[in-house]
């Protein structure tokens, strides 16, 4: 057999809408936007500066169907870099850009070869010993188990399978095409080239098994670096299996203890320390979006509450003086508690026997679910339906008893500033 190396990319969501930003800072917001892209383009330099063989991309290219056909252009576009370079790219559908989701189509350029999706198909590269085998979405949920009719490997080649799936809905993601480990090892290839899952991971090495992430992290729930993989194949056999980051904006929960802080003054000085610290170890140079997780128990707990908003105004001053296109906070998460030095006062102790005994009362429970639902009814589907706030997804979850009980240390610092 011969010797070759090729790149194995993954969910790469082209021109995917932002999510958890707003256009508080435009330049922030301008970078994060056309990251997705910038993320396509370091792969496509990094696969003509490692002159690998071949590209594979094993689904979900785009993020749904495009506004406009500025999108197809822009992969149109660095498709014929490859092609340039006589690189051939090897492109598997998923979920997001089934055949059923995407309604406009551009001619791709001859050295992308794109898998059917009415059938398991396979591509030979003769040169290289090399056979990949895939099938694309042809709508949205595919709830089959395709592996089972890819082909059988190709005997004396390498053989590479190309499958998007949830893999039994790892990491709560939907399970699309559902297969399992042993399915994917029964069928004798020697790589599976997995996409979907956007947390990358190498599941078995014996066959090679492996989710390469997204190539660019969109929003908090996508933390750390993101990427493809390069792997290289001597005689047969794979070597190397690395990890390849092309992301140009990461994202990162960064904790914060306050449990010895003894002024808001020094709350943010933490928080300076914070950001600069993974500045420093965990950015690499990009550009970081944090959210900044206080922890601890602290005397500042009720400050911290009931000044969130200027808490977060402060924590972004802190993050852009840091220097341009270095770090920006995403949000403040409040997770601390009071340090008290005795019992509560007397109406402190009422209000939480009242929001405490609220889950027991049919009546008040009636009046507050009344009240949120015309609420949550005037929102966006879009808002509703990919909340990320903690109470805002217990409210469009109609789990109201829990909503009343995340309540509690909120009005607890809301009565206890009052008092003081």
């Amino acid at each position: 057999m011969t010797t070759f190396n090729f790149l194995h990319a993954a969910d790469i969501h082209l021109d995917s809408p932002l999510r958890g930003l707003s256009r508080q800072d435009i330049t922030v917001w301008e970078r994060v936007r056309a990251a997705t892209r910038e993320a396509l383009d370091r792969l496509v330099g990094l696969a003509i500066e490692e002159k690998v063989d071949f590209l594979v991309i094993a689904g979900d290219l785009y993020d749904g169907d495009w506004p406009d056909y500025k999108t197809g252009l822009f992969f149109v576009m660095q498709m014929g870099r490859l092609n340039r370079a006589s690189i051939p790219v090897y492109l598997l559908y998923g979920n997001h850009d089934a055949q059923s989701h995407i309604t406009k189509r551009l001619e791709l350029p001859g050295n992308v070869y794109v898998f059917d999706a009415l059938k398991p198909e396979s591509f030979s590269i003769g040169e290289l010993e090399v056979a990949i085998h895939g099938q694309s979405f042809r709508q949205r949920d595919v709830t089959d188990n395709l592996v089972l009719n890819y082909p059988e490997p190709s005997p004396y080649f390498f053989n590479i399978g190309v499958l998007h799936t949830g893999l039994g809905g790892m990491s709560g993601h939907a399970n699309y095409a559902p297969c399992s480990i042993h399915h994917l090892k029964n069928k004798g290839y020697d790589y599976w080239a997995l996409g979907h899952i956007h947390k990358a991971e190498v599941l078995c090495e014996d066959p090679y098994i492996v989710f390469p992430g997204n190539l660019q992290g969109r929003h908090i729930r996508e933390t750390g670096p993101k990427g493809a993989r390069l792997v290289s194949v001597e005689n047969g056999k794979i070597v190397k299996c690395a990890f390849m980051p092309c992301d140009l904006v990461r994202w990162l929960r960064l904790p914060a203890a306050l449990d010895d802080a003894r002024s808001m003054d020094g709350i943010y000085d933490r928080i300076r320390s914070r950001i600069e610290s993974a500045v420093k170890a965990e950015a690499d140079g990009r550009l970081l979006v944090c959210r900044v997780v206080l922890e601890g128990r602290t005397e500042f707990h009720s400050q911290i509450v009931v000044s969130e908003d200027e808490v977060l105004e402060r924590a972004r001053a802190v993050a852009l003086g840091l220097g341009d296109g270095i770090a920006w906070v995403e949000r403040i998460e409040i997770d601390t508690s009071p340090k008290l030095t005795g019992p509560p006062p007397g109406p402190i102790l009422d209000l939480l026997k009242l929001l405490r005994e609220a889950e027991n009362s049919t009546d008040l429970m009636t009046q507050i679910q009344g009240d949120i639902e015309k609420l949550v009814q005037k929102l966006p589907y879009e808002v509703r339906t990919d909340a990320e706030e903690q109470l805002l997804n217990l409210a469009t979850e109609k789990n109201y008893a829990a909503l009343v009980n995340c309540m509690v240390p909120y009005a607890f610092a809301r009565v206890s500033e009052l008092e003081n």
